[in-house]
């Protein structure tokens, strides 16, 4: 039976060219290695090695068995990764969400729901999220609206309504409400990792332009500091950076979204009790 081990000396003994490099390099003794390439042989039972005065040196058979070892410990490997991966898939939710604030919320209430579990959550594109729940590589997605209903499990989980912020010299200022045509053509501040959000403000206002911020306090200085719009949402948590601005709210249905939690039927995410930890 072949040994790993020693299908590792193996493969240092033909990365190095010498049995006292091979050995220097594994921290093993010469003669340990020495033993393990006459084993090799005899568990093969053909020769490896032309042997020279104090030399040994790879045969084409032994060139061959170098190959054979190679993709044997790669394979090792990967079974090692992939039953220390299942394992880690049965401790853990993964969450996919279109927008960040959803899991503000979401996530608090999964570790309350399942405290033994860990909990891993990103955003995506929507498309993403949908190939992720199609292949299973996702327990719980959060959507931006209920379109998949009818292939998972669909439930009502969160409402996020827009507004444009502006300063009270702004031109939209006196507004009560306004709609993505009359914002087309305003130049915005956009915070990156926004999700869904991104795409749907370039789509909605074509002839807008975005300085996108991926620094938090760069972000925040430019709200105090510029006079360009940006945007928040009722869960948001910015009050006191806007204070000083004018609040505006969107009334297009896609600045009006309701966020729906989707998932597979067989991985029963008990959605009743995340949702019960937020009434």
């Amino acid at each position: 039976m072949l040994d790993l081990n020693e299908l590792e000396q193996l493969v240092a003994f033909s990365e190095t060219g010498t049995l006292s490099m091979a050995a220097e390099k594994l921290h093993i003794s010469q003669p340990t290695i020495t033993r393990t390439m006459q084993r090799l042989e005899e568990c093969f039972g053909v020769s490896l090695f032309s042997r020279g005065k104090n030399k040994i040196a790879l045969n084409e058979t032994g060139t061959k068995a170098v190959e054979e070892a190679k993709r044997l410990l790669s394979a090792a490997e990967d079974s090692l990764k992939n039953v220390r991966e299942f394992d880690k898939s049965l401790r853990t939710i993964t969450v996919s969400s279109c927008a960040p604030a959803p899991l503000w919320f979401l996530l608090p209430s999964l570790s309350s729901a399942y405290p033994g579990m860990t909990i891993a959550s990103s955003l995506k594109s929507v498309s993403d999220i949908m190939e992720e729940l199609a292949q299973g590589a996702c327990q719980l997605a959060v959507l931006p609206d209920d379109s998949a209903s009818d292939r998972y499990v669909s439930i009502p989980f969160l409402e996020e309504n827009l507004s444009v912020c502006v300063p009270a010299s702004h031109e939209l200022a006196g507004k009560t409400s306004v709609t993505f045509s009359d914002l087309n053509g305003f130049n915005f501040l956009l915070r990156s990792e926004i999700g869904f959000w991104d795409e749907m403000c370039r789509i909605q206002m074509p002839s807008s332009k975005f300085l996108v911020q991926t620094d938090e306090f760069e972000f925040q200085e430019l709200i105090r500091e510029s006079s360009l719009p940006c945007f928040t949402t009722n869960l948001a948590k910015d009050d006191a950076l806007l204070a000083s601005r004018v609040q505006i709210p969107v009334t297009d249905q896609q600045a009006n979204v309701t966020y729906h939690l989707l998932c597979r039927p067989e991985h029963k995410i008990n959605t009743a009790a995340v949702l019960g930890s937020r009434r």
